[in-house]
């Protein structure tokens, strides 16, 4: 690296770790264990959504609901920590400080939604992608706006939740492609 970039890559990190601090005195200021958003964001859309699953999911296709849902809880990750990065939506109480985004939306209670719309449709024999469609529009234009109202959730930049509701079908799509692929391959296997 010559003597430019070492610069502009200290600057970053000196940067960074600035941001990290901030972060953390934010939450131990406002989002911290003795803020009701805290404890709801914990037992409502962490520890809840969990416990469901370990009572309703599927057991027959809990590797295939596991598969997807993980997908969901990646997209899901990225496309949240890109948009917080870009200062188009933020989270003023947060799980952890250290982690952008919102942890238990991302890794929990979104993926445990479309978890059990796909298992749902898998055993209702019902279509898959007017259900998801529907549970897209719902957290969209009700869940969101309810979070908005209540400063759980922050839109910036002119985002609005016809956006949000765009990336939640672009999500469950790939989601599902990926594991229509694996799917695929799976019942293909003896053929290679």
């Amino acid at each position: 690296m010559d003597k430019d970039q070492i610069e502009v890559y200290e600057k970053i990190r000196t940067m960074q770790e600035q941001l990290s601090q901030l972060q953390a005195e934010y939450w131990h200021q406002f989002s911290n264990l003795a803020t009701w958003q805290f404890w709801l964001i914990f037992l409502v859309m962490c520890v809840a959504p969990l416990v469901v699953l370990y009572f309703v999911i599927d057991r027959k296709n809990i590797f295939l609901l596991g598969f997807y849902g993980f997908n969901i809880h990646i997209w899901f990750s990225y496309t949240d920590i890109f948009g917080v990065r870009q200062g188009l939506w933020g989270y003023p109480y947060q799980l952890i400080p250290f982690i952008p985004g919102n942890l238990s939306l991302d890794a929990v209670l979104i993926p445990v939604l479309f978890m059990f719309v796909y298992q749902w449709t898998l055993n209702h024999k019902k279509n898959f992608y007017i259900y998801t469609i529907g549970l897209s529009l719902f957290l969209s234009f009700i869940f969101k706006p309810i979070l908005t109202l209540h400063h759980l959730f922050k839109l910036h930049n002119g985002i609005n939740f016809f956006h949000l509701f765009l990336l939640y079908c672009v999500i469950f799509l790939l989601s599902k492609i990926i594991t229509n692929i694996f799917l695929h391959m799976q019942k293909n296997r003896q053929s290679v």
